[in-house]
C-alpha cells in the first residue's frame, strides 16, 4: 500500500487529521472556515470505529487533495456529508460557499426519502434500500455530466471508507468490498487515477477473498528482496545503455514496480497459471521527457536486448480512452525475462491522477481523459434497478479499440458487434444501420468485433427497427436505444390496430368509421376487452343519434361473439371458423400477438412481426384477439446430476416442495462416469418461463430448458 494511505489509514483525531491536510495543500481562509463549520455540524457523531465523524470529512479531504490541488474539490470533500447528515441544507451550502462546491454536494448526497413515482423496479424481490441506493448511484452520474470532480471526490470517499471497513460486521465488509470491486474500481479505472484503481482493488481484494490475498502477499514478501537484486542489476544495465547514447541521468528516471495483488490474481485466473509463471510480477519503468524519447528508448533497449514481441503495446500513439499513455515491451536478459514501461513525465502525471492530473497542479496537465463512456449512459426513470445494474455490468467489462475508416477510435466492451459500433458512432446511425464492412469485408451487423477492426456501416433511408436484436447487443446505449424504438413501434401499431379493428366491426355499413366518429385511446382497443366492447357501444349510439331509429336493428345485429381455439381467443361480430399461424414470425404462447381477418379465418402474427407491421399499415382487416388463461403450465428440462445413489430423489423431493407434477422422466447419456443427464417433463401453475428456472437452478445445472406450450405445440 502506498506510504501516504497507510498514513490516512492509521489518523483518527481531528488534529492529525488537520494535520495531514495541511501536508498536502495550503489551508485557505476558506477551508478552515469549512473546517471549524464541519467540526461544529458534526459535533456528537461518531463513526462505527469512534473516532469523531469530522475526522472522516477532513481525511477524505486529505485524500482529495493528494490528487487535486481545486479548492473547490477539497472543500466539497469536507462538505460532503453535511446535507445528508445534519441538520444543514444544500440551500445554506449554496448562500455560504456558492453554487459550484453545492452542485457538487448534491451529486453525493444519499437520496433516503423515495416518491412513488421513483419506486420502479425490475421485479417483485425489490427493496427501498436497493431502489434508494440506485437513485443515488445515477444522481451521482447525472451531476458528474456536469462536473466529473463529483466522481472523484466520490472516489476518495470510498477510499477512506475501506480503509476502515475492518470494524464492521464481515457481512458488510464483504457487501461494501463487492460493489467497491464492481461500481467504483472501474470508474477510478475510466478516470485514469491508478493509484486510486489499485489501491481500491487490493482493499475489495482482501475483504472478498482473503486466503487469495494472503497467500500472494506471502509469496511477494518472500520473494521481493531477491528479484528487487536482479531488477537492479538491469535497472544499472539500462541506465549505462542510455547514459552511453547521450542520455543525462539527472533528466530521466527509472524505477521498478510490483504488480499489486488483485491484478496479478486476476491474471493467474485469467491465464490458468500459477503466481511463479506471471511473467510481469515485477517491472521496471523509464521516465523521459519528450514524447519522441519513448520511442528513442525503446529503439535502444530492442537493439540492446532481445524483445518478446507478442507482448508489445504502443498506448503513446494509440491511449487508452482514460488517456493511459505508456510502451510497454518485454525482453530478455541473463535468461530471464523484465517487463520494461516508457512514458514521459507528463504522462506519467496522467498515469497516476488520470482525470485529476487536470486540476493537480496549477500549470495543469494535460487532460487527455475520455468522458464519453459517461455521457452515453442512459438515465431514464423507468426500472431504476435494471439501469444500475447495466451500468455495472458496463463499467466493469473489458475493452477494445476499434477503428472507422477515417481512423476515429471508439472504444467498445469486447464482445461487442458491429451494431454496437454503429450506435457509438451515433444514435441515428445505429437507427438507420442496414449492414456493415469489417476489414472492408461485407459482414452481418450482429458480427462481434476484435481489437483493432476498421468497422464501416452501411445505411437505409429509413429508420429499421429490430427489437429481436436487443439481447444481442453489448452495450447499455444500443440496448437502449433498441427499446426505444421497440416501445414507440409498440405504440404506433396499437394505435392503427385499434383503429382497424372498430373499423372491421363496422365493415358492413362503412368503409372507415373512425374518420366520421372520433375515437379516443385508440391504443387501448387491442389490449382491453372491455374498452373494444365499450368503444363499439359509444359508436353505435352515435351512429343511431344521427341516422335514427331504422338503423338501430341493422347495427344492434353486429353482436361480438367469442370464438375459441384451443390456445387463442378470436372475439368477432363475424363468423370465425379457424384459425392459423404465420410461418413468418413464429409466435409462441404468451408473445403478443395480433390478428387478420382473412375471409373466416383469423391469421395470428407476433405483434412485433415485419410482415405484420406492413399489413396494419396498410389498414388490412383486424380482429381483437389474445391466448387462453391457462392454470398449468408444461415444460421440459435436460439436466445434469451426480451419477450417485439418491441423487434424482433428493432433485424430485425439492420439486415437489416448489409445486412441480411431474409428468415423465428419461435418463439419457452418461456425460462422465460422475455426470448423468436427466430428461424431466412436468407442470406448474408458473406461466413466466425464467421464473420457473431460477427456481430449478437454485437446486440443479440445466443443460437445456423450454416450454411445451406454444403455437404450433399445444
Amino acid at each position: 500500500m502506498d506510504p501516504f494511505i497507510k498514513e490516512i489509514q492509521h489518523i483518527n483525531n481531528v488534529d492529525d487529521a488537520i494535520n495531514k491536510l495541511k501536508s498536502q495543500t495550503d489551508i485557505s481562509p476558506k477551508l478552515y472556515e469549512i473546517i471549524n463549520f464541519i467540526i461544529e455540524a458534526h459535533e456528537g457523531q461518531y463513526r462505527k470505529s469512534g473516532e469523531p465523524y469530522c475526522v472522516h470529512p477532513i481525511l477524505v479531504a486529505c485524500i482529495t487533495a493528494h490528487f487535486s490541488k481545486d479548492e473547490a474539490i477539497i472543500a466539497t470533500a469536507l462538505l460532503h456529508d453535511v446535507v445528508e447528515d445534519t441538520n444543514f441544507s444544500l440551500e445554506y451550502v449554496r448562500e455560504k460557499w456558492g453554487s459550484d462546491i453545492a452542485h457538487m454536494v448534491d451529486g453525493l448526497t444519499k437520496i433516503v426519502e423515495i416518491r412513488e413515482h421513483e419506486f420502479i423496479a425490475s421485479d417483485e424481490q425489490s427493496n427501498t434500500k436497493t431502489i434508494s441506493s440506485a437513485l443515488t448511484f445515477r444522481k451521482m452520474l447525472i451531476a458528474s455530466i456536469d462536473d466529473v470532480r463529483v466522481l472523484v471526490v466520490k472516489l476518495c470517499d470510498r477510499l477512506h471508507n475501506m480503509l476502515t471497513l475492518a470494524v464492521l460486521p464481515a457481512n458488510k465488509q464483504k457487501r461494501i468490498a463487492e460493489e467497491t470491486l464492481v461500481v467504483y474500481v472501474p470508474i477510478a479505472n475510466r478516470l485514469g487515477i491508478s493509484k486510486l484503481k489499485n489501491t481500491l482493488e487490493d482493499l475489495a481484494f482482501y475483504y472478498i477473498y482473503p486466503n487469495e490475498y494472503n497467500k500472494i502477499d506471502k509469496y511477494l514478501k518472500e520473494q521481493e528482496h531477491a528479484m528487487q537484486l536482479t531488477f537492479n542489476t538491469f535497472i544499472s544495465t539500462t541506465k549505462n545503455l542510455l547514459e552511453k547514447n547521450g542520455y543525462d541521468l539527472n533528466k530521466i528516471k527509472i524505477y521498478s514496480r510490483i504488480k499489486h495483488h488483485y491484478s496479478i490474481y486476476l491474471k493467474m485466473q485469467r491465464k490458468g497459471i500459477t503466481i511463479d509463471e506471471v511473467l510481469d510480477l515485477f517491472a521496471i519503468r523509464i521516465l523521459v521527457e519528450d514524447d519522441i524519447d519513448c520511442y528513442k528508448v525503446l529503439g535502444f533497449m530492442h537493439l540492446e536486448f532481445k524483445p518478446l514481441i507478442s507482448r508489445f503495446k504502443d498506448y503513446v500513439a494509440t491511449p487508452k480512452e482514460n488517456g493511459y499513455q505508456t510502451i510497454h515491451t518485454t525482453v530478455f536478459y541473463n535468461s530471464k525475462i523484465y517487463e520494461i514501461q516508457i512514458r514521459s513525465f507528463e504522462m506519467n502525471t496522467v498515469a497516476e491522477f488520470g482525470i485529476a492530473a487536470h486540476w493537480k497542479y496549477k500549470t495543469g496537465a494535460k487532460n487527455t481523459t475520455n468522458l464519453n463512456w459517461l455521457k452515453s449512459l442512459e438515465f431514464s426513470n423507468e426500472n431504476i434497478e435494471e439501469f444500475y445494474q447495466e451500468t455495472k455490468d458496463n463499467l466493469y467489462t473489458e475493452e477494445m479499440i476499434v477503428y472507422s475508416p477515417k481512423g476515429e477510435v471508439f472504444t467498445l466492451p469486447v464482445g461487442s458487434t458491429a451494431y454496437d459500433f454503429a450506435f457509438a458512432v451515433h444514435t441515428n446511425i445505429g437507427k438507420k444501420a442496414m449492414g456493415c464492412f469489417i476489414n472492408k469485408i461485407r459482414k452481418p451487423l450482429l458480427t462481434e468485433l476484435k481489437s483493432t477492426d476498421i468497422v464501416s456501416i452501411e445505411l437505409s433511408d429509413e429508420i429499421i427497427v429490430r427489437c429481436s436484436w436487443m439481447a444481442m447487443v453489448k452495450t447499455s446505449r444500443a440496448k437502449k436505444q433498441i427499446k426505444l424504438l421497440c416501445t414507440h413501434r409498440q405504440k404506433e401499431i396499437d394505435e392503427i390496430s385499434g383503429k382497424n379493428i372498430i373499423n372491421t366491426v363496422f365493415s358492413r355499413y362503412y368503409e372507415d368509421v373512425t374518420k366520421i366518429y372520433s375515437v379516443d385511446s385508440l391504443f387501448k382497443i387491442p389490449q382491453i376487452l372491455d374498452f373494444f366492447k365499450h368503444t363499439k357501444q359509444v359508436i353505435e349510439k352515435s351512429i343511431i343519434n344521427d341516422n335514427g331509429l331504422m338503423t338501430r336493428f341493422k347495427i344492434l345485429t353486429s353482436k361480438i361473439k367469442e370464438f375459441k381455439f384451443d390456445n387463442v381467443l378470436i372475439y368477432s361480430n363475424f363468423s370465425i371458423s379457424s384459425v392459423s399461424f404465420d410461418h413468418c414470425c413464429h409466435p409462441k404462447f404468451g408473445d403478443d400477438i395480433v390478428a387478420f381477418k382473412d375471409g373466416n379465418e383469423a391469421v395470428i402474427h407476433h405483434k412485433m412481426c415485419d410482415q405484420a407491421y406492413d399489413k396494419i399499415k396498410s389498414n388490412q382487416q383486424m380482429l381483437f384477439c389474445k391466448w387462453t388463461k391457462s392454470s398449468v403450465y408444461q415444460y421440459k428440462m435436460v439436466i445434469s446430476i451426480p451419477n450417485t445413489k439418491g441423487e434424482l430423489a433428493k432433485v424430485l423431493t425439492y420439486l415437489a416442495e416448489h409445486e412441480f407434477y411431474i409428468l415423465g422422466i428419461e435418463f439419457g447419456r452418461q456425460a462422465h462416469s460422475y455426470i448423468q443427464y436427466c430428461d424431466i417433463e412436468f407442470e406448474i401453475n408458473k406461466s413466466n418461463i425464467d421464473e420457473v428456472k431460477k427456481i430449478i437452478e437454485k437446486k440443479v445445472k440445466i443443460i437445456e430448458f423450454f416450454s411445451k406450450k406454444d403455437a404450433y405445440n399445444k
